[in-house]
């Protein structure tokens, strides 16, 4: 027998999450640590279940989750832009409702990199007349 099994990938900054779904009873595991004990602030683990309370799925499924790279809050939106890729190949009739939330859209947004003859990005050196 063929085991059921979803992948896509997430993107968001510089962290990149591979997500998996796989049969199960719903458990969410991030770098092979329960999602509870990755992400301490509630709205970090809010974020990572949102696809999930929209589509009303994952009951019956694991989602196993590698994220590499960025900082907590950019690892959330990742890992929420792989499980909304996942979901969608597991059902395409969800794709209308995950679209319309924003959920399968890659954020665009990057850090931007440093100019020369600043000190940062934007930042100038201070001016001063004498």
């Amino acid at each position: 027998m063929a085991k059921v099994e979803y992948s896509a990938v997430g993107r968001r900054k510089k962290a990149i999450a591979r997500v998996r779904l796989v049969a199960g009873d719903g458990k969410i595991i991030v770098n092979k640590r329960d999602l509870d004990s990755y992400f301490g602030l509630e709205t970090l683990k809010m974020t990572v279940r949102q696809p999930l309370e929209l589509t009303k799925a994952g009951g019956d499924m694991d989602i196993l989750v590698t994220v590499t790279g960025g900082g907590l809050t950019g690892q959330a939106g990742a890992i929420r832009h792989g499980v909304s890729r996942a979901l969608v190949k597991a059902d395409p009739e969800l794709r209308d409702s995950l679209k319309k939330a924003g959920f399968l859209t890659r954020d665009p947004r990057m850090k931007e990199r440093k100019k020369y003859g600043l000190k940062a990005a934007r930042r100038a050196p201070q001016f001063s007349k004498r």
